[in-house]
């Protein structure tokens, strides 16, 4: 058993299925929600919104780490790499006034999927994100979003070259 474990017996990662390029016919994350992948980490457009912040991204790790407490330094600073590019991206492309970067641990701390990952929203002057609830989003509702950050992170990617 791994410290500080919360996963449920028989816990089929949602995440893993993402990064391992399976997808389910049911409203959850796609392939084409994919903004970003290397051999590292995969970062996409969440399939759950908040009203004022829609399109923000989740980005993960490639390797199922449970929460902090096992994730490695150097994956952090990888989840941290593709989080600034998709601050840029999400400044660039969604003209956003901030980006807020959360990330949650155990029930506790609201970690809701048993797969590190770290939110990265678009912020604008009161969206009143941390006063609003989530909802699940349709599949056709994300391409929108995802096409206008992939685009935005490969024009950084070519400015680095």
């Amino acid at each position: 058993m791994k410290l500080y474990s919360h996963k449920p017996e028989g816990y089929e990662c949602p995440f893993c299925r993402i990064v391992s390029g399976i997808e389910k016919d049911n409203k959850g994350t796609k392939q084409r929600d994919i903004i970003y992948q290397n051999k590292y980490v995969t970062a996409f457009i969440a399939s759950k919104w908040w009203p004022n912040n829609k399109g923000h991204v989740l980005v993960v790790p490639n390797e199922h780490f449970e929460n902090i407490y096992e994730l490695t330094a150097e994956m952090a600073a990888e989840i941290h790499r593709a989080a600034q590019m998709t601050a840029f991206a999400m400044k660039h492309t969604y003209g956003c006034d901030g980006v807020s970067t959360r990330q949650h641990n155990e029930p506790a701390g609201n970690q809701d999927v048993w797969h590190y990952h770290l939110h990265v929203y678009p912020r604008y002057e009161n969206d009143n994100l941390y006063l609003t609830k989530g909802s699940y989003t349709e599949p056709d509702e994300r391409p929108f979003y995802s096409e206008k950050l992939r685009l935005g992170i490969e024009e950084l990617l070519a400015n680095q070259e």
